[in-house]
């Protein structure tokens, strides 16, 4: 067992597949108790039989919709009766550059990355500031520090979610409230697939080349939270190695 993770109840989202999967599969070795939501219910109830958990600990969840977010908290507490961590962690990146007029996309990005961050906060704010304790931990990104060609918009919903989170961390300091950024650059997801500009997927083919495996990730989450409850874990930014951008 891990030390400052046994026994923890976890929730994350877009857990069917990439980081929030492995994650799950790192923090319930470790002892955590997990519950899990994505929009991919399938998935999710194979990854639930893998890892042994009750039927009710995952939940089709779309976090565009707050409802869904809600229904997933409430979830945890039903089943635990109590949430210790909230990693939002479902994402999208479909990038492009601006003049290819993928609004579609943009709305997506927006409504995925920014939204359901909130819709997340939102959810576990009220059962954390009852406890006096708790943990949120936000995903952005490299591209939440640095933009380039093609990630105008992804950065923006990145850098957007730095911006919440550093608000939230000076807000929830009465209720004892931890607040934890992480910040992956190239690590092997999904995430690419989502990409339709052939351009930009092309030079993001060759960034991911040298991706590291989404365990890393998992690591590093973990590392935030089996933190004792004293220090806070604000922000972490990681790399592949041999990763320029």
């Amino acid at each position: 067992m891990a030390q400052g993770i046994e026994n923890k109840i976890v929730v994350i989202t877009g857990a069917s597949s990439g980081l929030g999967a492995e994650t799950a599969r790192h923090l319930k070795k470790g002892g955590a108790k997990v519950v899990l939501g994505a929009r991919r219910l399938d998935r999710l109830k194979g990854l639930a039989s893998e890892l042994g958990l009750d039927a009710k600990a995952v939940l089709k969840t779309d976090v565009t919709d707050r409802d869904q977010v809600k229904a997933l908290v409430d979830r945890a507490i039903e089943l635990h009766g109590r949430i210790d961590v909230i990693l939002n962690n479902a994402g999208l990146m479909p990038s492009s550059m601006l003049d290819k007029l993928k609004i579609d996309e943009w709305d997506q990005m927006v409504d995925v990355n920014i939204k359901g961050v909130l819709y997340g906060i939102a959810a576990v704010l009220p059962h954390m500031q009852k406890q006096k304790s708790g943990q949120i931990i936000n995903v952005s990104s490299v591209a939440g520090h640095k933009v380039g060609p093609g990630g105008s918009v992804y950065a923006g919903t990145k850098w957007a979610v730095r911006a919440i989170s550093e608000g939230l961390r000076q807000e929830v300091k009465p209720w004892n409230i931890r607040t934890t950024i992480v910040s992956p650059g190239a690590v092997a997801t999904e995430l690419t697939e989502t990409i339709t500009d052939q351009d930009v997927a092309a030079g993001m083919k060759q960034v991911y080349e040298e991706a590291i495996p989404a365990s890393s990730f998992a690591r590093v989450v973990a590392f935030a939270i089996s933190q004792p409850d004293d220090v806070d874990i604000n922000e972490i930014l990681f790399r592949p190695t041999s990763q320029l951008y």
